[in-house]
């Protein structure tokens, strides 16, 4: 059953009754709201402003908002210069291009040099749609995690990816965050708890026999997973694992100990993304069957988000399918 202490939605299942927003909007939101705490909040953008929504940080603050063109590695290199002189710069652009592009300066400029610049990568996942594989950025995660000094977030809906950027900004580290253009389900609230570095136990059931651990706007679909497994008498932990550097080591080791098996889901590549991560804690500390929903070593194609979500083999039933085999290599 839904946690209580996660403090989600009352309707949460009601899918016609819940609304419905981009990440991205969070972004847009959060960065005003940053930007009106700190003054030293600045924010760069690649061409991208309406895009990426950084245009309503430009609305607000345009003495503090720099349009750097479609010029992503002078994007990198220019925010680190700012932030070496105290502020504290969000960089904003589609995650195809930055972290995608611009890898080389983000490491030499940003991560060798551990400065708070927050590398917001719009348009994440197979679900851009119709934008097709060259835009839809599935290495990121990998890209990004195995920086020396980098934090690596991506929230599960608009509500999230606002407190994430409130809190990216009154760190002092690089952070990647990554966002999404299509709109999901909006099913945390102001209420919810977020910490960076802290994962959140969103769906627990008594004596559970397996945990899925998700990550970004496929953490809901995880859940409604979770809500049709229950009626078939499966009892599972789901895990709200948005920071994916640090990662909650404890709280993946918790889960997995408790429950013996782990699912994890994520919109990206399983090789190096969240799922590796969570397999090397694993298998360090705990080893446990697990099973990898993600994208599995292809690039995406044109389509409605839906559509790609389902052939890539990321929506409800393929998770459940995924539970299921899990838990029979548990037995076994």
């Amino acid at each position: 059953m839904i946690n209580k202490d996660s403090k989600l939605v009352e309707n949460i299942f009601e899918m016609e009754a819940l609304e419905q927003a981009s990440t991205r909007d969070g972004f847009g939101k959060g960065v005003v709201e940053a930007g009106k705490e700190d003054e030293r909040v600045v924010v760069l953008c690649a061409d991208l402003a309406e895009s990426t929504r950084s245009h309503w940080f430009k609305e607000e603050f345009p003495s503090r908002y720099i349009e750097m063109g479609v010029a992503e590695q002078n994007l990198a290199t220019v925010a680190s210069g700012l932030a070496n002189y105290g502020k504290i710069p969000f960089i904003t652009s589609y995650a195809a291009f930055s972290p995608g592009r611009n890898n080389e300066q983000i490491r030499t400029t940003i991560s060798l040099s551990n400065l708070p610049v927050k590398i917001c990568g719009m348009h994440a996942g197979v679900s851009v749609g119709p934008d097709g594989a060259t835009h839809q950025q599935l290495e990121d995660i990998a890209l990004m995690r195995v920086q020396p000094n980098m934090t690596v977030i991506y929230p599960c809906d608009v509500e999230e990816a606002r407190k994430a950027t409130v809190a990216a900004a009154k760190t002092d580290t690089p952070i990647y965050l990554r966002f999404a253009r299509s709109n999901t389900p909006m099913f945390t609230t102001k209420d919810t708890p977020f910490e960076i570095g802290k994962a959140e136990l969103v769906w627990k059931d008594k004596d559970p026999q397996a945990t899925i651990i998700a990550c970004g706007p496929l953490l809901y679909k995880a859940l409604v997973a979770a809500e049709e497994l229950s009626k078939e008498g499966i009892r599972l932990l789901v895990l709200n694992n948005h920071t994916i550097k640090p990662m909650d080591s404890s709280a993946v080791l918790r889960c997995a100990r408790e429950s013996g098996a782990v699912v994890t889901v994520e919109e990206h590549q399983v090789h190096g993304g969240m799922g590796s991560r969570v397999a090397e804690v694993l298998a360090q500390e705990y080893p446990v069957p697990i099973e990898f929903i993600g994208v599995h070593d292809q690039f995406g194609q044109s389509g409605t988000p839906e559509e790609l979500i389902e052939h890539y083999g990321m929506g409800v039933s393929s998770i459940k399918d995924a539970v299921k085999k899990v838990i029979g290599r548990k037995i076994a």
